[in-house]
């Protein structure tokens, strides 16, 4: 089944095409001077600097908030973004994935971690918040379990289950997926983020492992050993720029709105799950 993209760019535009019109009355004022400041800054400096202040496509530019360019072999930062910013990761999970599907969180719902997706998105449309971990003395947890063989989750429990950026620490997943399915009611719905595209997350690596990235194939293959495919709905959201700056930690807020939202379906940097477990059977007459 085919992979829901989201708008190119919520103006549509694609961004090439001709210099704009402060580019171009930049070039004519900096024209006389070129050779100048051609020599003053280094040919490589003055290329990728043509490639910002003139929009040119021809390098990977420089943005003065981050200092230099993109051409080093450290990242700028390693903390994904969380410490001066919302992470790129995070803001297509709050801002497309989740409010796409929010009407789904509702009645009773778990989510993995802590519970602030179904205060933000269910708001009074759930009854009931439970918060799952695999290790007892995290703060606001209600259930201690491992997912992959929770037994002591009672069948046909939840309208609904949010495990947002969780299923790259289970290394059994299908066994995961058959947990979900089965404490899900009838008609009850799963949202998962997982990564496609992601650094490895050094501390959690270390302590209890990080074993994938997914695609969108692979994690529709994944889900139909469990779910039916026509209940299973995959959106991939990225492109190389949001990718390499999140790869970077680089927050959303460095990037603009146009360039987070264009989609590249080769660059799958977050890919969001929507899978509804079937309804009940009619035994009606």
């Amino acid at each position: 089944m085919p992979v829901t993209p989201i708008p190119e760019s919520r103006n549509g535009q694609s961004g090439h095409g001709r210099s704009s019109i402060p580019a171009q009355l930049l070039s004519a004022v900096v024209w006389p001077f070129k050779t100048f400041i051609r020599r003053l800054i280094g040919e490589v400096f003055y290329q990728q600097a043509r490639v910002t202040l003139l929009h040119e496509h021809g390098g990977v530019g420089l943005d003065w908030r981050w200092g230099n360019s993109l051409r080093r072999v450290h990242p700028i930062r390693r903390d994904f973004g969380w410490q001066s910013g919302r992470p790129i990761d995070r803001y297509y999970t709050e801002d497309h994935f989740l409010p796409a599907y929010q009407a789904d969180i509702r009645g009773r719902v778990l989510e993995i971690g802590d519970d602030r997706y179904t205060r933000q998105f269910g708001g009074e449309r759930v009854a009931l918040s439970e918060i799952l971990n695999v290790n007892p003395g995290m703060g606001g947890t209600t259930i201690q379990a491992d997912l992959t063989d929770a037994k002591q989750i009672p069948s046909n429990t939840y309208d609904c289950a949010i495990l947002t950026f969780t299923l790259q620490f289970i290394f059994d997943v299908p066994a995961a997926l058959r947990t979900l399915e089965r404490i899900l009611r009838p008609g009850g719905v799963l949202l998962v983020i997982v990564p496609g595209i992601s650094q490895i997350a050094r501390y959690d690596m270390d302590n209890w492992g990080e074993f994938w990235r997914f695609t969108s194939l692979s994690a529709r293959r994944l889900f139909e050993q469990v779910f039916r495919p026509k209940d299973i709905t995959i959106t991939t959201y990225g492109n190389v720029l949001s990718s390499l700056a999140s790869l970077h930690g680089l927050h959303s807020t460095e990037l603009t709105t146009a360039e987070l939202d264009h989609w590249d379906r080769d660059y799958e940097l977050v890919i969001g799950i929507r899978a509804v477990k079937r309804p009940a059977a009619n035994t009606s007459h």
